[in-house]
């Protein structure tokens, strides 16, 4: 029985086919799905940048997980199209860490990746540490 699918995106093009996968396989079993990232903080220099150049109501936004928040959102926008139950989260680290540390907070069953890194990280490293750390199924889809 599959109950929680975690998906890993970083909001990629590649990633993109991961959650559509997600939420596919989430929709036929009546999974909840779990939209998980890594980030690296955004640098102090940007960030004051940022909220010297923004409007004062929307200041509270810019903030250093600001760029995989924006990420999140969008897949928890397709996940309420399909009328499908989600959690998301985001942990600042090594993206290969991050999301086998995520599924297993969220007891996920399965792990959606795509085959490429994330992050721009050598090909393949993300999800050959990934498929040989996590603690569920891993089911990488082909992204490219």
């Amino acid at each position: 029985m599959i109950a929680t699918v975690a998906v890993g995106t970083d909001g990629s093009g590649t990633a993109e086919k991961a959650v559509t996968s997600a939420l596919d396989l989430a929709e036929r079993f009546g999974a909840r799905v779990v939209f998980i990232s890594a980030y690296s903080p955004v640098d102090e220099a940007r960030l004051r940048h940022e909220k010297r150049d923004a409007p004062q109501d929307v200041q509270w936004a810019i903030n250093p997980e600001e760029d995989v928040d924006a990420t999140l959102r969008e897949c928890e926008e397709l996940a309420n199209a399909r009328g499908l139950k989600w959690a998301s989260e985001a942990a600042q680290g090594d993206p290969a860490d991050v999301l086998v540390d995520l599924a297993d907070k969220h007891d996920a069953d399965v792990l959606v990746i795509g085959n490429r890194g994330m992050h721009r990280r050598v090909l393949g490293s993300v999800p050959n540490t990934v498929t040989h750390r996590a603690n569920c199924t891993v089911y990488l889809v082909k992204t490219t």
